[in-house]
This record gives C-alpha cells, sequence and structure tokens, in this order.
C-alpha cells in the first residue's frame, strides 16, 4: 500500500488583532495574525461550555499584502496551510520553541478564496 502523508491543516476562526505586516530585508513581506477557533460543547454537568483556541498564523511575500489590506481584528477567516515547527532565542537567551500554520490559500468569511 503506497500512502502520501501530507502536513495540511484548515482552520475556521476570527482575528483576535489587527494583521502585523513585516517587510523584511530581501524584500519578502510576513504578515503575522492571530486567529481564535471556538468549540462548544456540553460539559458533565449538564452546561454548555465554550473552548477558545488561539492559532499563530504566518502568510508570505505578495499574499501577505494582499491579505493584510483585507482583514483586521474580527474579521472572519478560512486558512488553509500546514504546519512548521521553529526555534529560536529569547532575549533573555532562552531557547524557545513555536508551532505556526503557514497558509497556502484563504478565503474571508463571506468572501472569494486567495491562492498562493
Amino acid at each position: 500500500m503506497n500512502i502520501s502523508m501530507k502536513n495540511k491543516v484548515q482552520l475556521i476562526g476570527n482575528l483576535g488583532k489587527d494583521p502585523e505586516l513585516k517587510n523584511l530585508g530581501n524584500g519578502q513581506a510576513l504578515l503575522r495574525l492571530s486567529l481564535a477557533t471556538n468549540e462548544r460543547y456540553k460539559g458533565a454537568d449538564g452546561e454548555w461550555k465554550e473552548n477558545t483556541q488561539w492559532h499563530p498564523i504566518v502568510v508570505w511575500g505578495k499574499q501577505a499584502e494582499k491579505m493584510a489590506s483585507q482583514v483586521r481584528k474580527g474579521s472572519g477567516l478560512v486558512v488553509e496551510g500546514r504546519l512548521v515547527q521553529r526555534t529560536y532565542e529569547s532575549k533573555e537567551g532562552e531557547r524557545r520553541y513555536s508551532t505556526e500554520v503557514v497558509v497556502n490559500e484563504y478565503q474571508l468569511l463571506g468572501g472569494r478564496a486567495e491562492q498562493e
């Protein structure tokens, strides 16, 4: 059996703050977003509960520039991409780890899909 393993994630949520667009020294644009997803479930006590998860989202290049002009805090968004883990050093010299969603495609809720 030949099975292809894929790193693919799709999230539907709302932006928790305005996007942060940076133009890196090499002319490449980088957009950082914070996307909230909500899950509702009934707890053991019979009461409805809500669980909010925050996801760091990264968009590169022309797609980053375009998306930055289309979204703001509260915008509804569908993103599809891949999970990327990175390691970095904090200002205090501590090693930190981060998992981000690097966007391939996105759709504004109520809008049309945009691809890389």
